[in-house]
């Protein structure tokens, strides 16, 4: 069983890149589709986090993000281990020694008695960019950076300029799960001196509905990167059989008018959000009644009920 969906959040302005800058500009990253360049945010800062937010529910990660360092830095607890840490086992890693450490942690493994060490691992959770739904229109905001007098410590010896690119848009972006190699995975949850064991999917689908902290600039900006509006297929299927890219202003009519038509199977699709607050009564009935499919004006509910699909509550013994 698989799982496809495609998340679309609230629009709101945005400054989504904070890495190298040229002259006091900070800028955009964008791509090209026809005509237009849009706004796009990476998989990997998606993927940070989710990682963040993990560690925040308790669960056991290996890489944290250091935020005092000169450049990006990032530390790992030990050598990469799925069976123990969630970000491990759901985002991969790979760990590139050369000849001579690579035998050197061969045989620490097998002092630890790791026998199921490798040295890589592919991403469980797949993800693809998220895309603006509107194309850059070249919006750039200015801010004045003041000059420090009489302190301890200064920056810049000069107030400064400083040049933002800015878009106003939501974004869209798509994520893929192969169900049977993770709906059992189960780690150490720790809250306190609690610990309890919890099954890793419940907690990594529940991040991406409190999805934020993504779109960059967190010192300053606010940009949720939850599910405003969110479609899910849960199918044997090993594609989604859809543009996964397919909201269009809102709406998802790819999906919505292909299940109407009969070219989907509906009991496999969970709409949610809202896509579903703005859909005509006439057609939510006709989706539900006669086709199947599971609405809820509600994205983070529908996760839930997603989740309860898929991870129906064991039996107390």
């Amino acid at each position: 069983m698989n799982l496809f969906a495609t998340v679309l959040t609230y629009p709101a302005p945005s400054a989504n890149y904070r890495g190298e800058s040229e002259q006091n500009r900070t800028v955009i990253q964008k791509i090209t589709d026809g005509r237009f360049e849009y706004p796009i945010i990476s998989p990997e800062a998606i993927r940070n986090a989710l990682r963040e937010i993990l560690a925040s529910y308790g669960l056991p990660c290996n890489r944290s993000r250091l935020h005092d360092e000169e450049q990006l830095a990032v530390k790992f607890e030990a050598y990469p281990d799925p069976e123990m840490y969630v970000d491990d086992f759901f985002f991969g890693y790979m760990v590139a020694p050369g000849p001579a450490d690579r035998q050197k942690i061969l045989q620490e493994m097998k002092a630890l008695k790791r026998t199921d060490f490798h040295f890589k691992r592919d991403s469980v959770l797949r993800m693809n960019l998220a895309k603006g739904l509107e194309p850059y229109r070249h919006d750039s905001l200015f801010t004045q950076s003041p000059k420090s007098v009489d302190s301890p410590w200064k920056n810049a010896d000069d107030s400064a300029l400083l040049h933002r690119e800015t878009a106003q848009t939501a974004f869209q972006y798509p994520f893929a799960l192969n169900l049977n190699e993770c709906k059992e995975k189960r780690f150490k949850k720790k809250i306190g001196s609690e610990v309890t064991d919890v099954k890793g999917l419940e907690y990594l689908l529940k991040a991406i509905g409190e999805l934020n902290g993504v779109a960059g600039n967190h010192a300053r900006s606010y940009y949720e990167m939850a599910p405003a509006s969110i479609v899910i297929r849960l199918s044997d299927s090993l594609v989604a059989g859809y543009n996964t890219y397919g909201f269009i202003k809102g709406d998802f009519p790819e999906v919505v008018q292909g299940i109407l038509k009969g070219d989907y199977p509906g009991a496999e699709f969970f709409i949610g959000g809202k896509i579903v607050k703005d859909m005509e009564e006439t057609t939510k009935k006709e989706l539900t009644e006669k086709k199947e499919v599971t609405l809820d004006r509600n994205a983070q509910r529908l996760i839930d009920t997603v989740i309860a699909k898929i991870l129906p509550k064991e039996k107390s013994q």
